[in-house]
């Protein structure tokens, strides 16, 4: 597959998704409301985030790119200039400026549809409206949102390389930088070895599998 695939969603994430998810950040997750895109591997690449999370702390950035592919691919992109250049173009590009308000307009009415947090009321993120001061929230509203609605995060998407190619997720960990396998699914973690049932005492089995899926 040589392009990317557009298709914005609005899917409750799954178990396995939150385990993707944590996979991928190095952590728990936390305000998960979507999944927004997904990488053609089937896996998550942008999440959608409660404007408030669970310990009370205020959330302005609403659409979160997690998988560390596309999050490595998009600094390059960020060291080699690419906002700098937008910035200038912002200051000089009246419709551009135009376009961008609207992108911002746009985020804060996505975040308000989840609720209505005071502290962080009339600000969006990535520099929005004014600036250019985070290329990875420009892209993951681009991608959560849908074409044509932020132009500076359609103009970094078509700037990315083909970051999906080589499997699944198993690009650059966010966390130590080295290679990960962040899907379950594809990259299964190892089965616990539950020994020869011969040799479990009564009652073992059975708490065994009451205890099983708790973490």
């Amino acid at each position: 597959m040589s392009e990317l695939d557009r298709t914005t969603l609005d899917e409750t994430p799954t178990e396995e998704d939150l385990e993707v998810i944590r996979r991928q950040l190095g952590r728990e997750p936390r305000g998960v409301v979507a999944i927004v895109h997904r990488c053609p591997c089937g896996c998550p690449t942008v999440i959608r985030t409660e404007p408030r999370l669970p310990d009370g702390t205020p959330f302005p950035t609403s659409f979160y790119a997690t998988c560390p592919k596309l999050t490595g691919a998009i600094s390059t992109l960020e060291s080699e200039g690419l906002m700098k250049q937008m910035s200038r173009r912002l200051a000089e590009d009246e419709s551009l400026r135009w376009e961008y308000a609207q992108a911002h307009d746009d985020y804060l009415r996505r975040r308000e549809e989840l609720a209505h947090v005071p502290e962080i009321a009339g600000i969006s993120a990535g520099g929005m409206p004014n600036r250019v001061k985070c290329l990875h929230v420009l892209v993951a509203h681009s991608l959560g949102a849908g074409p044509g609605v932020n132009p500076l995060g359609d103009e970094a998407i078509a700037a990315l390389p083909v970051w999906w190619e080589g499997g699944c997720c198993s690009g650059v960990s966010a966390v130590d930088d080295e290679r990960c396998d962040s899907c379950p699914k594809h990259h299964p973690l190892p089965e616990p070895d539950e020994g020869d049932p011969a040799d479990e005492q009564p009652g073992e089995e059975s708490r065994g599998r009451q205890g099983g899926s708790a973490a």
